[in-house]
């Protein structure tokens, strides 16, 4: 599934091609994805302009000027393909949804499992729709800091990797960039996040910061069927510390220890039992 750093990427790729621009064409191939797609997809959209493109932990919120508000999800396997005026392919089976602009530039929108969706919202009541609503603090933003992790993790059993994987706690991190942000702050994932101290909260913010921001650098991680809306492949796997890495040596300076895996919550959990305690 991918996670915040994909789906910034996505965003910032579709944005220079969407926002800014009017619809000229709206067309769903299906009726359903993994939610039905709204009766009138083609009419609210068609002549609409694209004023804004935004995310929201996993989601990227499309906002038009008559307050109309996409929300587009990418599930598993979903993805955007960015086809400039009159370079357009013929579609593809997997190729549910598409748009174009005035300008003749097409975005599809391609997902073989059909785990994503595209809804609509407005902007006045986007804040109370159910798949954004309970949705914790953005972690690059300034309403997540140690204050507000700390407050969070008071008296709370869960291990500190569910508790991190919470989006109620903090949006849009998944199982990949939690595992290396332990693993970068020497934090045992099995830890109840009761027991977390200020100290260890202290390294954890700005390393989450730190591991997202050089995640969206490098174009998120490719490890199955994520890829940009250019076609490239992010590269951010080939950075991982722990993830993946399992009965390889931990790279920590001086560990000589060995990255083992767990189970939790029925996802795979690296991490290296020697300095991660």
């Amino acid at each position: 599934m991918p996670e915040l750093p994909e789906v910034e990427t996505v965003r910032k790729g579709l944005a220079p091609v969407l926002e800014g621009s009017t619809i000229r064409l709206a067309k769903a191939r299906r009726k359903n994805l993994r939610y039905d797609i709204p009766q009138d997809f083609s009419e609210r959209l068609e002549g609409n302009k694209v004023t804004a493109l935004k995310r929201r932990s996993k989601y990227i919120l499309m906002e038009c000027e008559d307050g109309l508000v996409s929300i587009l999800h990418l599930g598993m396997s979903g993805r955007f393909n960015i086809h400039a005026a009159g370079t357009a392919p013929e579609l593809e089976k997997h190729d549910h949804i598409y748009i174009e602009t005035m300008t003749g530039d097409r975005v599809v929108y391609n997902d073989p499992r059909r785990f994503g969706f595209w809804l609509f919202s407005d902007v006045n009541s986007i804040d109370d729709h159910d798949h954004i609503k309970n949705i914790g603090p953005e972690p690059l933003g300034n309403s997540f800091n140690e204050d507000t992790l700390l407050t969070a993790f008071h008296n709370k059993k869960t291990n500190i990797k569910a508790a991190l994987l919470d989006q109620r706690i903090v949006a849009g991190l998944g199982n990949i960039y939690v595992c290396e942000v332990l693993w970068r702050t020497s934090v045992h994932p099995e830890t109840a996040a009761k027991d977390i101290s200020k100290k260890q909260i202290e390294a954890i913010v700005p390393t989450i910061r730190a591991v997202l921001g050089e995640a969206i650098e490098a174009g998120g991680s490719t490890l199955k069927d994520y890829a940009q809306v250019d076609g490239e492949l992010g590269y951010f796997q080939h950075s991982f510390k722990a993830y993946g890495r399992e009965g390889e040596a931990c790279l920590k300076e001086g560990c000589g220890g060995t990255v083992d895996r767990i189970v939790q919550s029925n996802r795979s959990t690296f991490f290296c039992p020697k300095c991660q305690r």
